[in-house]
């Protein structure tokens, strides 16, 4: 099978909303052997990708009739959700963990990568998000309960957000409403990085949009990703009838 970058769910959906997971495979591309250097275990672990996140940008893409955009290589290859000239696009070190595989990758090597996989992604989330004029994205991560060496994070979801918190905001308080929810605002970790997904191709085109969080030990299993799929779809149409005109 031809290896390509990314994969697109739904491609023929007709919806405002546009699902994407930038984070959701821990793919090393066969022009990379396959390989950067890392034990299974690692390549299994958060650093790698956002475990759990596709399917939750599965289901929620079938519960909205929505297209669903997943990347097809390891955030250690390069990082789709940073701007190309953030220092963390190609890691070397992450969360304790040496990346073998990037250790001499040069400015040219970056480059190459950046052609391979990180654009013809981007290129096609553009593509996706013009066809209507109503777009609103949507994206889908993940994120550990506790860092090495760190303390442990009491939410279960998170909801980030840039200065445009128009859909974030309606969100935020339907999930604060939910007895067995705690909810992060701009949780674990800020909700805006110059050229990140959200940045690039919703916040300059003044798109409706939201990233979420899910802590990932809740969305181990596919029955838990269908089923935070299925809670999440009404209430972002809920906070999207919400958002002022």
């Amino acid at each position: 099978m031809t290896y390509t970058p990314y994969h697109i769910d739904g491609e023929d959906r007709d919806s405002p909303w546009l699902i994407t997971c930038d984070h959701a495979s821990n793919t090393v591309p066969p022009d990379l052997g396959g390989t950067l250097g890392l034990h299974d275990s690692d390549m299994a672990r958060h650093i790698a990708f956002d475990p759990g996140a596709a399917g939750v940008a599965l289901a929620l893409g079938r519960a909205l009739g929505a297209p669903v955009l997943l990347s097809n290589f390891s955030r250690l290859v390069i990082d789709p959700n940073r701007g190309e000239d953030d220092p963390t696009l190609l890691m070397k070190l992450y969360d304790g963990s040496i990346i073998p595989g990037n250790r001499r990758a040069d400015a040219a090597e970056k480059e190459r990568r950046l052609n391979a996989y990180y654009r013809p992604y981007h290129d096609a989330l553009a593509r996706l998000a013009v066809r209507r004029d109503d777009t609103a994205i949507v994206a889908v991560h993940s994120f550990t309960r506790q860092l090495r060496g760190r303390p442990t994070r009491p939410w279960h979801i998170g909801i980030l957000h840039a200065y445009d918190s128009r859909l974030s905001d309606p969100l935020i308080a339907l999930l604060e409403a939910e007895p067995d929810l705690t909810v992060g605002r701009n949780e674990p970790y800020p909700g805006h990085l110059p050229g990140d997904v959200i940045d690039r191709h919703a916040l300059h085109q003044g798109r409706n949009n939201t990233l979420i969080e899910l802590r990932n030990d809740l969305i181990e299993t596919e029955a838990a990703q269908e089923h935070w799929g299925e809670r999440l779809a009404p209430m972002l149409v809920q906070a999207l009838a919400q958002v002022p005109e």
